[in-house]
């Protein structure tokens, strides 16, 4: 009978099993399913992979259960799996491997990623749930592995002693930093999750060994535990339409030796690890002597370093724009980027509205999913080239999650701190119908990440050093059949972080009069968007093409068959209607301009300001 992992690991150190997920991506199986579910869809694949790994000479297998908690696995419609994967998971293991190999209980991390906002009782029932699956089934220990915060990390552990005493190996997700991503320095956070009972720390993923080496020689005398190290093989490269990684099983077998002088007492591999790395790993151990793990008494004197101290934003020299409309009429301009490389006629507007005294002026981000100028660039421009606030659409379509905070992080750098957050239309419908869609969040997800900005946290949950100082927008469709329920939606949005709204156009007075009502019990300021008609064809274009506009039938009926200048008067007329209505119930206006007629747009700002008595003169 082969000794408690506990006692393993003072005579010796153990090898860890390699990748998994990248493993049998290796093997051609797709990304975007749920690899887990292989435990009860294909348990004798993931049999051959533990198979694999033990006959390379690893003897800490891992269950194939990473991602096996209904969070994760709710996304793939298994909500009622859970405890039969991470069982399967279990038995699937033992039965591939021999008696001498300890069978572990891979839990991942929930927090990583999108699901940010996740409750600590939410948190505690999804870890309950999936840890007492795999200790019924019998698991010799659980890995906690691929964490980023302590909170976390620590909430898991505690679930784990509460249902059992069974050794808790705790793994962090660090590049070279020796700080954990919500701002814990590691040998404080090492040793916390000490007291509260992990029998192993250490690390996995994110880093390849020279990483993880780094992290490793910052806390040196720090801690007393033994180390678990599970480096990635490298970094990956996309070659010839797959993913491939460069760290040869040579190079993983003289970090092995390098990582036990450093204590560490079972090593394994992570992402891009196959069973040649694991293979290596093992025979470089062979023959090696530990020292012992220092005794409780002679623990060295940990530092206690304090948390890093966030740089507060630097605060706005001017009011902001939900400042202003607290205080009085409030006017925003959208003007679409270019199509095309020629921005003489854009400045012109931008310039013509900052001598009219607009507020902000505001870029759609590729609206109609038609390729523009970037907002961003354009921003920077008018910013510091006009001297007028600028307003940028933000787009869920365009980035995924590492674009976005990318764009983001960059806005904040130009000092450009006003936006909004939009889904975007498919790009299938615009100028590039083979463009992706990318759609990594939804539109109240990326009005939390950007609100999480402010905190000092990226979207990973990394400490970013400095807070950013956003203030967020949401969009809003009145223009449909139940407005109760796009209300009970605008409110989940607010929910999320919203600091006020922009509508779609409206064209029914009628209709502004019901959403002021619908709106009243808000408690962020509405910007209510009219857009003057350009002619009777594109009063048509919008009402009947257009997703989110519907026009009276009045209006069409007065913009029937009027065309250039005459077109473009009568739709300043209809504008100048709708907003003697609109400046009675609210208080922001937000005029967008059609095909770059930025004299309209002018005129109509002007028209606000003379029925309200503000900025004449």
């Amino acid at each position: 009978m082969k000794p408690d992992l506990r006692e393993a690991l003072q005579a010796r150190i153990l090898t860890g099993d390699g990748a998994m997920g990248t493993y049998l991506y290796g093997m051609g199986f797709p990304v975007g399913v749920s690899y887990e579910e292989f435990n009860v869809l294909r348990p004798e694949v993931i049999a051959d992979v533990h198979r694999r790994y033990y006959e390379a000479g690893a003897r800490v297998i891992e269950t194939n259960t990473f991602s096996a908690n209904l969070a994760s696995l709710s996304h793939y419609g298994l909500d009622y799996e859970v405890e039969a994967i991470n069982r399967a998971g279990v038995q699937i293991a033992r039965d591939a491997v021999g008696s001498d190999a300890y069978v572990v209980g891979a839990v991942g991390s929930i927090r990583a990623g999108k699901r940010k906002n996740i409750t600590a009782m939410q948190l505690e029932q999804l870890f309950h749930q999936q840890m007492d699956a795999l200790l019924n089934a019998g698991v010799d220990g659980i890995l906690l592995e691929t964490f980023y915060d302590l909170e976390e990390a620590l909430l898991a552990l505690r679930v784990a002693r509460k249902l059992s005493d069974v050794p808790v190996i705790c793994q962090f997700a660090v590049e070279k930093e020796a700080v954990t991503q919500d701002g814990h320095p590691l040998a404080i956070a090492f040793n916390n999750l000490k007291q509260e009972g992990a029998d192993v720390v250490g690390f996995n993923c994110r880093s390849g060994p020279n990483g993880i080496m780094r992290a490793i020689d910052s806390i040196v005398g720090e801690i007393v535990l033994p180390l678990s190290v599970f480096p990635n093989a490298g970094i990956p490269d996309y070659v010839d339409g797959k993913y491939m990684f460069s760290a040869t099983p040579e190079y993983f077998a003289q970090s092995a030796r390098k990582f036990a002088d450093r204590g560490a007492r079972i090593i394994g591999g992570c992402c891009g690890t196959t069973p040649e790395h694991i293979a290596a790993i093992a025979k470089s151990l062979e023959g090696y002597t530990p020292q012992p793990v220092e005794p409780e008494t002679q623990q060295h004197q940990v530092v206690q370093h304090e948390r890093i101290t966030l740089v507060p934003p630097q605060q706005p020299a001017e009011p902001t724009i939900v400042d202003l409309v607290k205080e009085r009429h409030t006017v925003i301009v959208e003007l679409d980027p270019p199509r095309d490389l020629n921005i003489q006629k854009f400045m012109d507007g931008a310039r013509a509205l900052k001598e009219i005294k607009a507020d902000a002026v505001t870029m759609a981000d590729n609206s109609l999913a038609v390729t523009r100028m970037s907002n961003i660039a354009l921003a920077s421009l008018v910013q510091h080239q006009v001297g007028i606030r600028p307003l940028v659409h933000i787009a869920c379509r365009d980035r995924n999650l590492i674009g976005t905070q990318s764009h983001m992080m960059g806005l904040d750098a130009l000092g450009i701190d006003h936006v909004l957050a939009v889904t975007g239309d498919p790009a299938r419908f615009g100028d590039l119908p083979d463009s992706s869609s990318v759609y990594d969040l939804t539109s109240f997800e990326m009005i939390r990440m950007i609100k999480q900005l402010n905190e000092g946290i990226a979207f990973s949950g990394k400490a970013l050093k400095q807070q950013a100082n956003f203030i967020t927008g949401a969009a809003f469709n009145p223009n449909v059949k139940y407005l109760d329920k796009a209300i009970a939606r605008l409110e989940k949005k607010i929910d999320s972080g919203a600091d006020y709204i922009m509508t779609q156009p409206v064209y029914d007075k009628e209709l502004i009069v019901r959403m002021a009502e619908a709106t009243k019990h808000l408690s962020v300021p509405i910007f209510i968007g009219i857009m003057p008609l350009a002619s009777g064809r594109n009063a048509e274009y919008l009402h009947n093409e257009v997703p989110g506009i519907q026009l009276s039938d009045d209006v069409r009926r007065r913009m029937a068959g009027l065309e250039g200048e005459e077109g473009r008067a009568e739709g300043v007329r209809i504008a100048e209607e709708l907003l003697d209505t609109a400046l009675e119930y609210f208080k922001g206006i937000y005029l967008i301009t059609p095909f770059m007629f930025y004299e309209m747009t002018v005129q109509l700002t002007d028209y606000v300001w003379r029925k309200t008595s503000v900025k004449t003169g």
